[in-house]
């Protein structure tokens, strides 16, 4: 065999640090990892590496320009965490919810595209409100995803976030500074018990509360081994919350008042249950954008 050239090693060196090579074998390698979106989460990694946007990704692989070494060095390093299915988010310090990006790490719940659906549910009855200053309160908020789109999607609105999780309030703490909506407001509670200043005077209450069953271990590495546990298992039936949820929105919301939660989709019939035996009316379940049934509502007698 003819020893390689001096133009050959050129050509090797720079076909491999080529974007567009590097980002389909990383593509390959999640695939193989059993990452469901490889090519965007591969995307994703190396726009957090350079230090610009997706589209940007994509416009250079599709220049075929290059990553100099210590780029190439770090996206790497990034891989291997994420082929061992460590959460991108975890990995980028960032996750996107609506129009905001949030902080997110290491003992918060990572809010999913799902939530989505449930944060709209709450700003549409924040906006049908007959009240110019319509109160919205959020418990359990993790990462302040739910309490700051509304707050920032409906700025005549007051809304309120409790967290009883040490780990995740310092991560909602950090987004209710980052966001700075002057309408939202933050505090360490338990859901039981908060806001008890604020006693029949909410006109939409909302949750997402850990509703997965104790048996039920989530099949997802990401979720199983770096989501919280506390945000993730609600009991026997994973309606434990729901049910401590229906007892404090009779509490807090007026007549007439919503209440929100989110749910897995096989559990909406059984959350219409808890919260029409807890005495609310016109319990209701609704589909996200994939139709899956994710959340019930339901009206304050």
């Amino acid at each position: 065999m003819c020893p390689s050239t001096p133009s050959d090693q050129h050509v090797h060196a720079s076909a491999i640090s080529r974007i567009d090579v590097v980002l389909g074998d990383v593509s390959a390698r999640f695939a193989r990892a059993g990452i469901v979106d490889p090519r965007v989460d591969a995307e994703l990694l190396l726009a957090h590496v350079l230090g610009i946007g997706r589209g940007e990704v994509q416009a250079a692989a599709i220049r075929a320009a290059e990553l100099d070494a210590d780029a190439l060095e770090r996206l790497m390093r990034l891989v291997e965490r994420r082929a061992a299915r460590e959460p991108l988010q975890h990995l980028t310090g960032v996750a996107p919810f609506r129009h905001l990006e949030l902080s997110v790490g290491p003992g918060v719940f990572v809010p999913r595209p799902e939530t989505e659906m449930v944060a709209q549910l709450a700003i549409d009855a924040l906006r049908a409100s007959a009240s110019p200053e319509p109160v919205a309160v959020d418990l359990g908020t993790g990462s302040g995803a739910i309490a700051l789109a509304m707050a920032t999607e409906v700025p005549h609105a007051r809304v309120h976030a409790a967290e009883n999780s040490v780990d995740a309030f310092i991560w909602a703490k950090e987004n209710f500074a980052r966001v700075n909506a002057p309408n939202a407001r933050l505090v360490f509670a338990d859901l039981a018990d908060a806001f008890g200043d604020l006693d029949q005077s909410v006109s939409v209450l909302v949750s997402n509360p850990p509703y997965v069953p104790a048996e039920a271990v989530p099949r997802d590495p990401e979720v199983r081994l770096y989501d919280p546990p506390q945000a993730l298992y609600g009991g026997e039936d994973g309606l434990d919350v729901v049910r401590v949820l229906a007892r404090v929105g009779l509490r807090l919301l007026h007549p007439g008042g919503t209440i929100i939660i989110e749910h897995a989709e096989v559990q909406g019939a059984s959350v219409r249950e808890v919260l029409t035996a807890a005495g609310w009316r016109s319990a209701a379940t609704h589909p996200d954008l994939t139709l899956r049934d994710r959340a019930t509502t339901a009206i304050r007698p």
